[in-house]
């Protein structure tokens, strides 16, 4: 066997392999007589064709079989005696049998990155303070009364904010009627904003039998790809207005909300509990994202193109998949596969050169994913489902699934090492309205 290697990139190799004369025409012939023993060709007694029409006949299929399995009979082989430390599938090409009888094929592979782990220990993150108010927990109340209030239609006003009215709408741009933005007897929450701030503005003032048009401009940042930086006309039809009979807040109201609180006070304690909980854990990807930001700032180097791209894949299936739900394709949306890739190039860049940082530091502190970190994984999935952790690990049955499941696994144990080792910086506390205002202005 020859293999020659040639590095055609920072981190990419060609790998060339050719195979000899005597390591490929057996397995040539010996395919070839199974199939003379088989074939039944007209004017041929099964088994009596002649091994050259043989040949003639199913040369392509053949030599693509036994191409297919010495690639990879071998590749493995080349690449751990040739110490070429691959971190992709190879791409295949230039598969050729040649004239002296030998066979060679081409395999372009991407390679580890080699660079120096900087500080990864001690590292200072801000930690996300849990500050839950009474004026959040009022807030929640008065929400939770909102929603339970019994709907009661007027006839003698107009639309008030915080009503609940039955419309038929048809939205149009540029004077053509657009097929996905349209409804009859659909719901609006006048004041809620999840038809959008502007068109329950609109709705205002309008009473119950009115018919109006109005225009509405949608911002970029809008968060349907149908609607984002249109104008959009909507004609619209009011066909009930309804009025909230609002319950007061009292120890009945909280037994109505469940039956395991008896008083008001009881209702407020859980929605804290519930609220800390619930800052508690978005804090602990918050202090995730903040580490692994200080981490790439202290590493830069080159990554595998084909790992960036098979993560930019990744994402752009997960994007096709969301707008597939809400019944809408690439295209209907407005957008294409190649402006999300230049979209989410950065990112996916990051999270690669991110998985490698976090490999490093495993690799240094030798740490590995031991058989109760598997079973804990497994519970956790089977928790979150609600099957039995049997039925969960049925499915990790399959090397290809299980690997990505350890490889998450592993990156997670990192993580809680580094986490154990960072000095956590108690950040200011932000009251959620200021917090919730602050989201808003950097969308």
């Amino acid at each position: 066997m020859d293999v020659q290697i040639e590095e055609v990139g920072t981190l990419t190799r060609k790998v060339t392999v050719t195979l000899p004369e005597d390591a490929v025409q057996p397995r040539l012939n010996a395919e070839y007589d199974k199939l003379r023993k088989d074939a039944k060709m007209k004017g041929f007694r099964k088994g009596k064709v002649p091994r050259s029409i043989v040949i003639k006949s199913y040369k392509p299929q053949v030599e693509g079989e036994i191409g297919e399995k010495l690639v990879q009979e071998t590749y493995f082989d080349v690449i751990e005696k040739e110490n070429v430390d691959a971190v992709t599938h190879p791409e295949i090409t230039s598969v050729k049998y040649n004239e002296d009888g030998s066979f060679t094929y081409v395999a372009n592979v991407d390679i580890r990155p080699i660079f120096e782990i900087g500080e990864y220990k001690g590292l200072e993150v801000e930690q996300p303070a849990i500050l839950v108010t009474d004026e959040e927990i009022e807030l929640e109340l008065l929400s939770l009364q909102k929603e339970m209030a019994a709907l009661r239609s007027v006839e003698d006003r107009a639309v008030a904010e915080g009503d609940v009215v039955v419309v038929d709408f048809q939205g149009f741009h540029k004077g053509n009627p657009m097929k996905q933005v349209k409804n009859e007897d659909y719901t609006v929450d006048v004041g809620s904003g999840r038809m959008g701030s502007e068109f329950e503005a609109k709705l205002v003032g309008m009473k119950k039998g009115e018919e109006a048009s109005h225009e509405v401009d949608f911002p970029e940042s809008h968060p349907n790809p149908i609607l984002k930086g249109k104008k959009v006309e909507f004609k619209i039809n009011v066909k009930d207005v309804k009025e909230r009979v609002l319950a007061e807040l009292n120890d009945d109201f909280a037994k109505e909300v469940s039956d395991k609180f008896t008083t008001l006070e009881d209702l407020k304690t859980s929605i804290r509990e519930r609220r800390i909980k619930e800052r508690e854990d978005s804090a602990e990807g918050v202090i995730t994202d903040r580490l692994m930001m200080k981490l790439l700032e202290k590493h830069d180097f080159e990554v595998p193109k084909r790992l960036v791209a098979f993560e930019i894949e990744q994402m752009i299936k997960q994007t096709e998949e969301q707008l597939k739900q809400a019944g809408l394709s690439l295209e209907a949306a407005g957008m294409s596969r190649e402006k999300l890739a230049e979209q989410n190039a950065e990112v996916a860049t990051k999270r690669v050169r991110g998985d490698f940082i976090l490999k490093k530091v495993g690799e240094v502190e030798e740490i590995k994913i031991e058989d109760e970190d598997l079973e804990r994984g497994f519970k956790r999935i089977g928790d979150q489902y609600n099957m039995p952790v049997a039925k969960v690990k049925e499915y990790f049955q399959s090397r290809d699934d299980l690997l990505p499941f350890m490889n998450e696994l592993l990156n997670e144990k990192i993580l809680r090492f580094l986490k154990d080792q960072a000095v956590m910086v108690e950040e200011k506390p932000v009251p959620a309205e200021e917090s919730e205002k602050v989201a808003e202005e950097s969308e």
